[in-house]
């Protein structure tokens, strides 16, 4: 432990509400949000051999997540992009299209709203990676969208029955 460094939120939050107790090892990687998603997929491309040794890979990050749109949504209403953007994702995992979600920010629309910035989608690449390239049975577990511009919708990719 090193108690001047502490977890990234998108480590701990998760984590928090899977493994309440903290009774579980657990080793963060932090992305590098400017060599891009092919790098990130990369990455969980090199670790997806861990699952075989019963690691679980935990992508964390946004469906959606445009900070700059904070508080323009609070009292109801969605931002425009949040809907369009999310049923991308959805269709283009549905379709095993790992390259068009690779090439997200030319294809899908409303990416520069959506993400003003890669880092909080980018776990979603190396998930894709770490699932082992092809996108393994992607199933929408959970949903949400908070502030009307903040969408959180949870994947597993474990289709041919690696958990």
């Amino acid at each position: 432990l090193d108690p001047a460094r502490g977890l990234d939120h998108g480590a701990w939050v998760p984590l928090r509400l899977l493994y309440p107790q903290a009774d579980i090892p657990v080793v963060p990687l932090a992305l590098q949000p400017l060599q891009g998603p092919a790098h990130q997929f990369a990455l969980g491309r090199a670790l997806a051999p861990l699952r075989e040794q019963g690691v679980l890979l935990v992508g964390s990050g946004s469906i959606t997540h445009n900070l700059h749109d904070v508080g323009q949504y609070q009292r109801g209403g969605e931002a425009p992009y949040v809907r369009p953007f999310i049923e991308w994702v959805e269709q283009r995992l549905q379709a095993n299209d790992s390259a068009a979600l690779l090439d997200y920010r030319r294809q899908a629309p409303f990416a520069e709203r959506a993400h003003p910035t890669d880092e909080h989608f980018q776990p979603l690449h190396f998930a894709l990676g770490a699932a082992g390239g092809e996108l393994l049975g992607a199933q929408r577990i959970d949903a949400g969208i908070d502030a009307g511009m903040l969408a959180m919708d949870i994947y597993r990719f474990d289709g041919d029955a690696r958990a």
